[in-house]
């Protein structure tokens, strides 16, 4: 029984030891550190087609999607939030509900959002909206998908005050900080590693 306890807490450290790793490379091979191989690994990708069809639907960069798919569910499609986020992108069932209406969807479920390319779709389409509306401004949008448009247009208000646009330092909240920096890292990658895949 004791070898058995100690076997379980050596794995855990070696798991636990695994992930750090994970996490401390992941910016250095979004840096072009690192073999292709692995960082294939740490950035992983699948859904391609539904990523190049949400994409082209909603005129985006399809590494973008791909970014924004790994930061929000490391591409699990049955993810769920705490706070009801569904899918890949996690979007809103509130949200696609809106999203359905405004682009003439008629027939709208939650359960659709389980479904990868409509998941896809709708995030998609929330994004180019967000560019749309901050005019074209990347950062601005990214943060918008984590921290809401309200949130936004005060720092970027704030930021347009002094003449110019939105820096990660105007961001006051941690988690959306780190949720750019991850996306716009995650993004570089996608598009070195996997650009012939995602070309739409």
């Amino acid at each position: 029984m004791r070898r058995l306890i100690v076997g379980l807490g050596l794995a855990a450290l070696v798991l636990a030891a695994a992930a750090g790793a994970v996490r401390w490379a992941g910016p250095l091979l979004a840096g072009g550190v690192g073999s292709s191989w692995y960082r294939e690994a740490v950035y992983p990708l699948e859904h391609v087609e539904a990523i190049r069809a949400g994409a082209a639907r909603h005129d985006l960069d399809p590494a973008l999607v791909a970014a924004v798919i790994y930061a929000e569910s490391r591409f699990d499609e049955h993810a769920r939030s705490p706070q009801g986020a569904v899918g890949l992108m996690q979007v809103l069932p509130e949200t696609a509900a809106q999203i359905a209406r405004q682009s003439g969807g008629v027939r709208f479920t939650a359960a659709d959002l389980e479904d990868p390319r409509i998941n896809v779709r709708y995030g998609s389409y929330y994004l180019r909206l967000a560019l749309d509306v901050f005019d074209g401004d990347l950062r601005a949008a990214v943060a918008s998908y984590n921290a809401g448009m309200g949130a936004v247009e005060e720092w970027l208000g704030a930021a347009r005050s002094e003449g110019r646009r939105l820096r990660l330092t105007d961001i006051p909240y941690p988690e959306t900080r780190a949720y750019v920096e991850t996306v716009l890292r995650a993004r570089r990658v996608y598009r070195e590693v996997y650009g012939d895949r995602l070309r739409v």
